[in-house]
């Protein structure tokens, strides 16, 4: 008997294992911006899993005959073995099946680039069909029912796309323009850059990471959708502000690609979401296939892109792409920092709030971001494309990276501010001092204020 007790907790600690794999292979499928942002959601699944036994696992334990009991004593079936390396590559290109795609397709690009760049019709394919695609299914999954929200924290609201648009593109730009100066960066990676800088905020990433950070998710559901809306519009005008004529930007013929290849598409697909409940109703029951087809249809423009590039040739060596990505690097810690440091400073009793406008002031979208240089410079430089679009590609999975390193240690600077500030506030209300919620938070001075990163 004492056997068979001691056999049952390797069964219920390999199928609490199993569990948690299924569970988060299904939730991955359901990140949008190119899949990167299952990692959050991994680590919290697996944090749950070996917390507690599934109650699956607990009654199959009971159900068990005794030879079903003693089988984990025995060598490891082979069909089970082969399965284990399976599961895990399965998972790791759920979590990260954008940029396996994007490499893949980069790679296909270099060996044959005349395939995407001729052969595919990339004019039509490329430069209209998947582009309008990509903005019509933007615009069906935009919630501007949000924007309302707007007038309650009008200071926050506006800080966050302020420093999003503005703040980092100026810095960007700075560091850029001084590499180019040193000759360390080929002026198309140094362009690549700033067009990067100067896109919106990422869709469901940011809202992600708001969440695993324990921070305010209605602001990030807010600015997801605003701050795409506006950067159709801001986006090409930071451009031709900062580029101008050295980036061969001629804004009047911009201004009409863009209206026909991304605004009618975007209000087409917000006419859809708002006035055909049928066609709302379709994409949202299917938005796990959807948000897989958009990022196929990504994957094909990053592929015809780099395909131009590789046929016409780069301008930029391994040594300045590398030189480039540590730029990329840095630039994203800086900027991330003096966030943290700004917000905490304007905003010191919000903790929630500091914690969304991290991720929501410094990140790049790549879903609205690639169709959107596409559409720009297609025409104008179809062989720069690719470098344009590089330091993105690259600004993306860093942003991942970094917020997946720190949104645990947001999220208990986030609890452990809030139990101070409900602390201050009641015993600020029991000393009989309690005026306005204003009044209150004048009050409170000091507490744990210090970035967690």
């Amino acid at each position: 008997m004492s056997n068979r007790d001691a056999a049952v907790p390797p069964v219920m600690r390999e199928d609490d294992e199993m569990v948690v794999v299924a569970t988060t292979t299904t939730e991955g499928d359901d990140k949008i911006d190119g899949g990167g942002g299952g990692g959050v959601v991994v680590a919290g699944g697996r944090t749950d899993g070996n917390g507690t036994p599934s109650s699956t696992s607990s009654s199959s334990t009971k159900v068990s005959s005794p030879d079903d009991v003693a089988a984990p004593s025995l060598p490891p079936s082979s069909s089970r073995v082969k399965r284990r390396p399976i599961d895990r590559c399965s998972s790791i290109y759920d979590k990260n099946s954008f940029l396996i795609l994007v490499v893949l397709a980069i790679l296909l690009a270099y060996a044959y680039p005349p395939l995407g760049a001729t052969y595919l019709y990339p004019d039509v394919t490329s430069d209209w069909v998947a582009v309008i695609v990509i903005f019509v299914l933007s615009g069906m999954g935009i919630r501007t029912e949000e924007f309302g929200r707007a007038f309650q924290r009008l200071r926050f609201n506006a800080y966050v796309q302020i420093y999003n648009f503005g703040a980092v593109s100026g810095m960007v730009y700075g560091a850029s323009r001084l590499m180019v100066y040193l000759g360390a960066l080929p002026s198309s990676l140094a362009d690549g850059m700033v067009i990067c800088s100067c896109l919106p905020v990422t869709v469901s990433m940011v809202m992600v990471l708001t969440t695993s950070s324990n921070g305010d998710v209605a602001s990030a559901v807010f600015h997801a959708a605003f701050g795409n809306l506006i950067g159709i519009f801001l986006s090409p005008a930071l451009i031709a502000m900062y580029l101008g004529i050295s980036g061969n930007v001629d804004l009047g013929t911009i201004t009409i690609k863009l209206v026909f290849r991304v605004l009618v598409p975007l209000l087409v697909g917000q006419f859809l979401r708002c006035f055909v409940p049928l066609a709302r109703d379709f994409v949202d029951d299917r938005s796990r296939f959807f948000k897989k087809f958009q990022e196929w249809v990504l994957v094909y423009i990053v592929y015809t892109v780099f395909c131009e590039t590789f046929l016409s040739g780069m301008d930029a060596t391994i040594g300045q792409i590398l030189v480039m990505i540590a730029l990329q690097g840095g630039m994203l810690i800086v900027v991330m920092i003096l966030a943290w440091i700004s917000l905490g400073a304007l905003f010191r009793n919000e903790p929630k709030l500091i914690a969304m406008g991290l991720f929501g002031c410094t990140h790049k979208t790549v879903a609205m971001g690639i169709p959107l240089i596409n559409s720009m410079y297609s025409d104008i430089s179809p062989s720069l494309v690719g470098l344009y679009t590089l330091p993105l590609l690259i600004w993306h999975p860093m942003q991942l990276l970094i917020g997946t390193a720190v949104a645990p240690r947001i999220a208990e600077w986030v609890d452990k501010r809030e139990e101070e500030l409900s602390s201050m506030r009641r015993r600020l209300g029991e000393e009989g001092e309690l005026g306005s919620s204003r009044d209150v938070d004048d009050s409170i001075d000091g507490g744990d204020t210090t970035p967690p990163i």
